[in-house]
């Protein structure tokens, strides 16, 4: 059986974001891969947590992360300059908040940990 170790990001597509969310989370969390979701401003759609069939698309492949994959942590990211998502840092953060609860209510035993890229493309927990 396949020992490797999963984690999960739910991401922008934002093709800026994804190496460094990437190498953080595996130096950060000593996973041999990362399963990507990803979405425009997946944030903003948890946080407003309407799109039903976004929604339900996100919640499937993280299902499958989870189960089929053994992910037990997952990021969520927002990140600087967001084409998806065009709202400042700090409302970010509060959209970070609301998607954090988004995912929590949907009852998956993983470790949340809330991400911000900043400008430099750098990875930040939050």
């Amino acid at each position: 059986m396949d020992q490797s170790k999963f984690v999960t990001a739910i991401n922008c597509m934002d093709g800026r974001t994804q190496l460094p969310v990437i190498e953080f989370m595996k130096k950060r969390y000593a996973a041999d891969y990362v399963d990507s979701i990803t979405e425009p401003g997946p944030i903003k759609i948890l946080a407003e947590n309407r799109d039903i069939n976004i929604l339900e698309s996100v919640r499937k492949r993280l299902t499958i992360s989870v189960e089929k994959h053994g992910s037990d942590i997952l990021a969520l990211v927002g990140h600087f300059d967001c084409a998806g998502n065009p709202v400042d840092k700090e409302d970010q953060l509060k959209q970070l908040e609301k998607a954090k609860a988004t995912i929590e209510a949907w009852g998956f035993n993983v470790e949340i940990v809330k991400l911000w890229v900043d400008e430099n493309w750098q990875v930040h927990i939050v």
